[in-house]
């Protein structure tokens, strides 16, 4: 493609620009759900702002612009919870989603110790689901979102990011 797309932690000024890139990613999951109520459509900036402080939170850039994020945290149990991954709709298809999710698990097991990843997804994200398993996360359970989509839950035992690389 001749794009070098670069891979790194998001910085605070970051927040409006994954904030922005989030809302227009999220369009086409409401549209698969016919609910325009889903978390991040929703999220105000201000939380955007505050995960992007204290979570996990990498970017994927091209240029100054930022086209790609995710963010993740390690919850009591010790297993990280990764979401809210995007990459803008001109780029999807590139293997951005997969470096982005590897970074974070990187981070999340190497500087904050978890010990498994979690990852939510609705049950119509094919895309996503398809990205999930080819990165060896497996199907563990079901969930009902708080917008009321149905989720899936996959999880990965921490020592596994290193086999995806």
């Amino acid at each position: 493609m001749g794009m070098s797309v670069t891979i790194s932690a998001a910085a605070e000024q970051d927040a409006e620009q994954i904030f922005r890139l989030q809302y227009l990613c999220f369009q086409s999951e409401a549209a698969l759900y016919g609910n325009y109520r889903i978390d991040p459509l929703v999220q105000s900036l201000d939380s955007v702002r505050a995960e992007v402080a204290s979570d996990c939170v990498f970017v994927a850039r091209l240029g100054e612009e930022v086209v790609g994020s995710v963010r993740g945290h390690v919850t009591e149990d010790g297993s990280a919870a990764i979401g809210k991954l995007c990459v803008h709709p001109r780029l999807q298809g590139h293997g951005i989603g997969a470096r982005l999710l590897r970074a974070a698990e990187s981070a999340l097991a190497g500087e904050r110790g978890a010990t498994s990843f979690r990852l939510f997804t609705g049950h119509r994200s094919e895309g996503n689901l398809r990205l999930y398993r080819k990165v060896g996360y497996q199907t563990v359970g079901t969930s009902e979102g708080a917008d009321g989509v149905p989720m899936i839950v996959l999880e990965k035992p921490a020592g596994a990011y290193a086999a995806t690389a």
